[in-house]
Formats: structure tokens, C-alpha cells, sequence
């Protein structure tokens, strides 16, 4: 007999990227027709060899690489963050409000678990990032859906009309996974605005604020949300240094917030992970003092390539490009056939690996139905031409 499962765990859906995987299995690609694969939003190249050549140093000489550290991350890269994100917002974030994680999953996780429980709500824009979905699902918080329109923005008129007394937060994400909608300041403000009037926690997940159109994270922000000097009561910021610094295997993120809320997540993250990867912290904060060009760099390629979306996509006649920014394209396609069926075929039919709109949105959801997501961290424009070139031909 099997052992019981959890009812939660067993009603929460599997994770997208892995079953959209194993559409894979048992079809060939040949070398004249390579697969392209605009399905996860984490780069596949390595770190750059300077920071490589740091974390391998670190591993041979820093004994402190290897032990356990404290539960909310290492104090200089805390202290790093702090400095640097209060110059980039012009606000006032102490050491002691950045908490480090190991990856920004565990941050949202970790957050949400210091704020709500067994039949609490929490408001997420749809499309969703699916993992906070999921994590809602499994501890038994539920994810009310607030539907965007074609612009992919959520209206916080409407958000302030799903607020019940079980409300604990509205987390948004921008530049947005999936959308690649850039959310404008005012907007952020407003949200804010609701959140502080309704005593519940804004999330703001910036995970992509690095490829941001407006500005670069450095000496320039998308919105002015630190500048209030009593932020920490309703925000939350999340942030992964996997996308900026290429460091998705070692699962370094942070999230900054009251030090009140620090203290409850601490008890999560040490029941969870004790403290996060060593090397991912010091590759962190390596990076932050080193590769400030090298990440501007960076940001120029995903803007160019962001670019290439936006020229190449008339040619597919029918489709409309409903966001682009960032790691993504949100499109709707002509089909006569649902989304989640559409994304198999065309891993057969036209050798292109992509994620339905189904992945991220409610059951039943129809504008999920004619929807895909894009994620185009690691195609350059010719992958990109040849791409829309294969979709211009796909029947």
C-alpha cells in the first residue's frame, strides 16, 4: 500500500518547464533543423571566466566557503545590496531590511509563508508566474486570479474589488515573467498606494529589473516606491542574481523588507536551507563590485534581442505580440486548437520548444487557450529570424 500523499501537494499541477520537456522525448532533430528552445527563462551559458575564476578561488582558499553561515545571508553582500539599491532608488534600505535566499523562489516562499496561511488569499495578475501559483497551492493560500487585458496591465481598480478580509498581498512581477510588459511607475505607485490603505503587503518581484528598457539598476530605477520612508510597511522587493550574473545553479536571490518581516522569515529559512550557497553569496557579491559593465553589456544583447522580436513579428501573419521585454514575448496565436496542444506540435512539426498560455493562467482560462510564452534569453537574432521563419510556414 502507498503511503499517503499530501492532498495539497498531489492537487498542485507539475512544474511546466519539466513537462514541457518531456514533449521532447522520442522526437529527432537534425542538424539542418536544430531544436529551438524558447522555453525556460534562465540562461544557459556559464558565468563569465573572471567570476568563475572567483568562485573556483574561493572554493581552494576560503575555508568559510564550505561552512555553514548565518540563516539571512552574509553581511558584506547584505550590506552591498542595501548600498547599492538605495543609490539606484534614491531611498533608504538598511543592511538589516536584505534578507539573502537561495534563489528568489525561496525568497517568495519564504515571504509568503511570514504572511499568510491555511485559507488566506493572495492576488496575482494573470498571466501568472507559475511557481508562485504553485507555492500558493501547496500551502493551502488561495491564488485569486486578476485578469489583465490585451496590454497584459493590472488594473488596480479592479484589484481593489477582489480585496477581501482574508487578503494578504498583491505580488506583481516586472518586468513581468510572462508578459514582458514593463509596469509604470505610477502604476507600481497605485498599487502601493492599495496595499498601504488596505494594511496588506505589496510583493514586487524585480528578478528582470536588469533588462529593464528604462533603466539600467545602477544609477536609475523603474519606479520610486523606496523613496517613501515608511516602504518597508507595505513592500516587498524580490531579486535573483541568476539572470544578471548567470548564476542559476548556484541559487542566490534576496528580498528586502521590514526587519520585523526578516525575523519570521529567518525562522522559514533556517528550517528550510539553514543559510544559502556560500559560493552563490560570494559569486553575488563578486559580481555586484566587478561586472557592473559587463551586466550593462548584457542588458544592451536582451534589449537588442527584445528589438528583433518586435521587427521580425509581422511577418507572422495573424499572430499578435501582446508584451515584450526582458527574457520574453507574449503572443496569441491563429489556431484553431488550444495552446497546450499547439506548444506539442510545434515541438514535432516545427522544431520549436515554447509554453502555452495554459501553463499560466487558471483552468478553463480562454485567453490562456490562444496564448504562448517566448522566452528568448538564449537565441540571438539569427535564432530569432529563423524561428519566426519556421512559424511563418507552420500550418
Amino acid at each position: 500500500m502507498v503511503s499517503p500523499l499530501n492532498p495539497r501537494m498531489a492537487a498542485t499541477f507539475s512544474p511546466p518547464v519539466m513537462e514541457a520537456r518531456r514533449w521532447l522525448q522520442g522526437v529527432e532533430f537534425t542538424p539542418d533543423r536544430p531544436l529551438i528552445n524558447v522555453s525556460q527563462a534562465a540562461p544557459v551559458a556559464p558565468p563569465p571566466l573572471p567570476l568563475r575564476q572567483a568562485i573556483a578561488d574561493a572554493a581552494l582558499n576560503m575555508d568559510e566557503a564550505h561552512l555553514y553561515g548565518p540563516v539571512l545571508g552574509n553581511d558584506d553582500l547584505r550590506a552591498e545590496v542595501a548600498k547599492r539599491w538605495s543609490k539606484a532608488y534614491a531611498g533608504t534600505i538598511r543592511d538589516q531590511q536584505v534578507a539573502i535566499t537561495s534563489g528568489c523562489n525561496q525568497a517568495f516562499a519564504a515571504v509568503l509563508s511570514t504572511l499568510a496561511g491555511e485559507g488566506d488569499e493572495v492576488i496575482l495578475p494573470t498571466p501568472w508566474y507559475f511557481n508562485h501559483k504553485m507555492w500558493c497551492d501547496m500551502q493551502g493560500v488561495t491564488a485569486v486570479p486578476l485578469a489583465t487585458g490585451d496590454d497584459l496591465l493590472p488594473d488596480p481598480t479592479h484589484a481593489r474589488g477582489l480585496i477581501t478580509d482574508r487578503t494578504k498581498a498583491i505580488a506583481l512581477v516586472s518586468p513581468n515573467n510572462p508578459g514582458g510588459v514593463e509596469y509604470p511607475a505610477e502604476l507600481l505607485q497605485a498599487f502601493f498606494d492599495l496595499c498601504s490603505e488596505k494594511s496588506i503587503a505589496l510583493l514586487l518581484d524585480e528578478t528582470y529589473r536588469d533588462f529593464d528598457s528604462r533603466c539600467d539598476g545602477v544609477t536609475s530605477s523603474a519606479h520610486g516606491l523606496f523613496e517613501n520612508p515608511d516602504w518597508d510597511q507595505t513592500l516587498v522587493h524580490l531579486y535573483s542574481f541568476s539572470k544578471a550574473f548567470r548564476l542559476t545553479g548556484h541559487r542566490v536571490g534576496a528580498f528586502i523588507a521590514s526587519e520585523t518581516r526578516l525575523s519570521e522569515a529567518e525562522k522559514f529559512l533556517d528550517t528550510v536551507a539553514i543559510c544559502p550557497n556560500q559560493l552563490g553569496q560570494i559569486a553575488a557579491l563578486w559580481g555586484l563590485q566587478n561586472l557592473t559593465d559587463w551586466v550593462l553589456g548584457e542588458r544592451q544583447e536582451i534589449l537588442d534581442r527584445s528589438a528583433a522580436i518586435r521587427d521580425g513579428f509581422p511577418q507572422l501573419e495573424n499572430w499578435r505580440l501582446l508584451g515584450c521585454g526582458a527574457y520574453f514575448a507574449w503572443v496569441e496565436h491563429p489556431f484553431d486548437m488550444p495552446s497546450d496542444q499547439l506548444a506539442q506540435h510545434l515541438v514535432r512539426d516545427a522544431g520549436i520548444l515554447v509554453l502555452p498560455g495554459t501553463m499560466f493562467t487558471p483552468q478553463g482560462d480562454a485567453p490562456g487557450t490562444r496564448q504562448l510564452r517566448i522566452a528568448f534569453a538564449n537565441i540571438d537574432r539569427s535564432g530569432i529570424f529563423d524561428m519566426f521563419s519556421r512559424l511563418s510556414t507552420f500550418t
